[in-house]
């Protein structure tokens, strides 16, 4: 992912009013993120807000943002559930049923659509191996780590679709 900037940013939220985006708190790690060349996407999370958090893609050679929302719930301490995009398995609360309000008339009229997620967003450095998962958290594939990341884009670009339909 190519570096962004603060209005980079702001300008590319789908699914909230543009006085929302221009609101929403940025990364606060924004200017001094290394690893740029490592993310297929840009999250991150409204400290103000526990619940709340926020995705930057390029989908298309154009940046689209989401909000989303994580739905509150206890999942079982104990219970490993999976990411829907990066397939890392993760215990308790590793996981989280992200919701996203669609965009346009859709969205105003309180429709959403959801995803389970690893909740720290971080999917882009568990699949290159650049952070690890609870043990037991990435099964090994016989698939490239190229082919894992091309799935990952692949899933999250459909979750993207489903926002914008």
């Amino acid at each position: 992912m190519k570096p962004l900037t603060e209005h980079d940013i702001r300008t590319s939220f789908v699914n909230c009013s543009k006085g929302q985006a221009k609101r929403l708190p940025l990364p606060k790690n924004l200017t001094d993120l290394d690893h740029w060349d490592d993310l297929d996407f840009l999250g991150w999370f409204d400290l103000s807000a526990p619940h709340r958090s926020y995705l930057v893609v390029e989908r298309a050679g154009e940046l689209v943002g989401l909000s989303l929302r994580a739905v509150s719930g206890s999942r079982g301490f104990l219970r490993r559930s999976m990411c829907a995009l990066c397939l890392t398995t993760h215990p308790g609360s590793g996981i989280s049923l992200m919701t996203a309000p669609k965009a346009g008339p859709a969205g105003r009229e309180g429709n959403s659509v959801g995803l389970y997620i690893c909740s720290d967003l971080d999917c882009s450095l568990y699949v290159r191996g650049r952070k690890k998962a609870a043990p037991g958290g990435r099964m090994e594939e016989s698939l490239t780590v190229e082919e894992q990341i091309e799935r990952l884009c692949g899933n999250l670009d459909a979750f993207v679709e489903r926002v914008l339909r």
